[in-house]
């Protein structure tokens, strides 16, 4: 039980990259160094900065299949008052609570398509709940 466990894990997509957190007045400022060349981001207070810095992961990486390289955290240098800390990331969760649509075209029976029409289905919301049941996800 304990390997098909392991097995799993080892295939999803979690990333994890060093955090340094600017408190400001008000909040934190908070710099990704290791993605697209240093990308910043900012949150009312601790929690919500380390939310948003999640969501900034996300977005910078979601097209992508290779990841940048994270940088051992005791290699990140930052001042005396700035915060360095973790953040992670399971991408494929990511992409599933945050969904990019794509355009499909698909060919379904003449009738089936009269009768969604009739009943007024929505065809894409459908095809996507099927997909998603048949996918098991």
């Amino acid at each position: 039980m304990m390997k098909g466990l392991l097995k799993m894990e080892n295939k999803r997509n979690i990333l994890i990259y060093p955090v340094i957190l600017h408190p400001e007045d008000k909040g934190y400022t908070v710099e990704i160094p290791d993605v697209d060349g240093g990308t910043w981001t900012q949150g009312e207070d601790l929690r919500d900065a380390l939310l948003m810095a999640e969501d900034a992961v996300g977005i910078m990486l979601e097209d992508m299949t290779e990841y940048p390289k994270a940088t051992d955290l005791e290699n990140i240098n930052c001042s005396k008052n700035d915060i360095k800390t973790i953040i992670s990331i399971d991408m494929d969760e990511y992409r599933r609570n945050n969904p990019k649509t794509v355009r499909k075209n698909v060919t379904v029976p003449e009738y089936l398509v009269k009768l969604g029409k009739e009943q007024n289905i929505n065809f894409s919301a459908t095809l996507t709940e099927a997909l998603r049941t048949k996918l098991d996800v």
